[in-house]
């Protein structure tokens, strides 16, 4: 498994917990590559308090944008024009975007 992809799985997880998942957890994968593959999750019990809704938000907020973030990365357009546009509607997200370079400037390197 990618190294980068590992620390991704290890930051949604660390970020899952410190934003009131009522679980995490981080794991061997299993079944398809033992030792090759790291899953993580979260649980969130929703009892209607608004704790939990407050807990709730902050969590899909992050998980989903890291992932979004994550296809960007790889150069995803898609993922790309949405965090643009997510960004602009909430100015307290902040994500580090990726520097493409000119294809023509590498291919003139070999």
């Amino acid at each position: 498994m990618d190294h980068d992809l590992r620390l991704i799985w290890l930051h949604n997880f660390v970020g899952d917990a410190f934003r009131g998942a009522t679980w995490v957890s981080l794991h061997n994968g299993g079944g398809v590559g033992w030792g090759e593959v790291i899953n993580g999750g979260f649980g969130l019990v929703l009892d209607g308090t608004e704790d939990a809704s407050r807990r709730l938000k902050m969590m899909l907020f992050w998980d989903v944008n890291n992932g979004i973030a994550r296809r960007a990365w790889g150069r995803n357009t898609n993922a790309l024009s949405t965090l643009h546009r997510t960004m602009q509607k909430y100015p307290s997200l902040q994500v580090t975007l990726p520097n493409f370079v000119d294809e023509n400037l590498l291919n003139d390197l070999f």
